[in-house]
């Protein structure tokens, strides 16, 4: 059948029959918050570059789980930034460090609220790298037994879900082996499995300090060139025990995340990252963009990829219209 008898316009007359044939939707459960945690009291620190994002101490984050949880927003991820740090990330792992006790906080506030913990040094190291160094090279095998630590411990605090972010051969493995031998074999890990060497990140290395002191990340953060590579990752994690694969970042990577969608039956999650979420929101100061209207086409797109839940910035906002 072809025009005149096809035409596909018929359904596009009014909202209403558009919302009805509508093929992909977001939903606030669909939302995951990154937070920033940083000691002192009563901090709510706005962090430049990414309008609306705060660093936020301990106490304030209790209060901030509560005001998430109201939104209907399922999940935080938290990252961590130590008053002090030093060459092997002392305070990753440290059973009184900050986001350790923000995760007791914000348990306690809000009980019902999913608090996933980033798992990397890069925000406690003095040199930015995420793991340990020999020399001036990142030095994997030795940066397992920091990260997996880091991973217990955030375990021990009450973390619902670990998050591997640093990209070393081999972390979830050792994070799984670590998790299990201490009685927390059913604690879901979810794998930073292909994330890339990617410009999009400079807004959050600005809010989490974590910024290399000499060189980048490219030597352990995958090549954005290369898709079948990210395959390759993301295969390796789930036989090392991965419950849920994410790709970072999320809209230069649509299609590493449509592959995922068709090769694994695993829950995909996708980072919708700082440099993403900074460049709508400058583009929409500036009038040159529909802020919200942007925002909804760029999260409907990753949706539509293949993601069952987006880590983004926004998630408050959206939150908030979507109740409305």
């Amino acid at each position: 059948m072809s025009f005149p008898t096809v035409r596909l316009r018929r359904l596009r007359h009014s909202e209403s029959l558009r919302r009805l044939v509508r093929e992909t939707r977001v939903t606030r459960d669909d939302l995951v918050l990154p937070l920033f945690a940083v000691e002192g009291s009563g901090v709510r620190e706005p962090v430049p570059s990414m309008p609306g994002v705060l660093r936020q101490s301990v106490d304030a984050l209790a209060d901030e789980a509560k005001r998430v949880a109201d939104l209907g927003i399922p999940a935080i991820i938290l990252f961590g930034i130590p008053a002090a740090k030093d060459a092997r990330g002392s305070g990753a792992d440290a059973p009184g460090g900050v986001v350790q006790r923000a995760v007791a906080a914000m348990k306690r506030a809000a009980p019902e609220l999913v608090v996933m913990t980033d798992v990397c040094l890069c925000e406690y190291t003095d040199h930015g790298h995420c793991g340990v160094l020999d020399g001036e090279r990142v030095a994997n095998d030795p940066s397992l037994e920091r990260l997996a630590a880091t991973a217990l411990s955030h375990a021990r605090a009450g973390a619902d879900v670990v998050a591997p972010s640093d990209m070393m051969d081999g972390r979830v493995a050792a994070i799984r082996r670590a998790l299990d031998q201490h009685g927390f074999e059913e604690l879901p890990i979810v794998a930073y499995a292909a994330k890339y060497a990617s410009a999009y990140y400079g807004p959050f290395r600005e809010a989490a300090e974590s910024t290399p002191a000499f060189g980048d990340r490219r030597s352990y953060q995958m090549d954005p060139a290369n898709r079948r590579e990210a395959l390759r990752e993301m295969r390796l994690d789930l036989e090392e025990g991965a419950d849920v694969l994410m790709v970072k970042p999320a809209l230069p990577c649509l299609d590493v995340l449509a592959e995922a969608r068709r090769s694994f039956e695993v829950p995909l999650a996708a980072y919708h990252v700082s440099g993403e979420y900074a460049m709508l929101k400058a583009a929409a100061e500036r009038g040159w963009i529909d802020g919200p209207r942007a925002l909804d086409e760029a999260l409907t797109a990753i949706k539509r990829a293949g993601a069952d839940f987006i880590l983004t910035y926004a998630a408050k906002e959206v939150a908030a219209r979507l109740a409305a």
